[in-house]
């Protein structure tokens, strides 16, 4: 069963820059992933400094890979510094 999640990001007003690349490279590093059919982040218009990420999986087993890769662990290290809340994951299934 495809998995979809959004990951919502919050990030303080002088780090905007670095999170940015970190985001970036995340992305790119993430799109590379097996079982990855979407990854994709975005800027929200209305509030500066959040971001969110919407992405799909193949299967959970594959999100699992995703969440325990290299890149996502020195990812989840490097940005938390810069957050100014905690980030918010939502994980969903596809209703229509």
């Amino acid at each position: 069963m495809q998995i979809y999640l959004s990951a919502v990001f919050h990030i303080k007003e002088n780090e905007m820059m670095d999170a940015i690349e970190l985001l970036k490279k995340l992305v790119i590093e993430t799109r590379k992933e097996e079982g990855c059919l979407q990854y994709d982040l975005f800027e929200d218009r209305r509030n500066k400094g959040v971001f969110f990420i919407h992405e799909s999986w193949e299967s959970s087993d594959d999100l699992h890979s995703h969440q325990v890769s290299d890149h996502m662990i020195t990812f989840r290290e490097t940005i938390l510094p810069l957050l100014e809340n905690p980030n918010m994951v939502y994980v969903g299934n596809k209703l229509f």
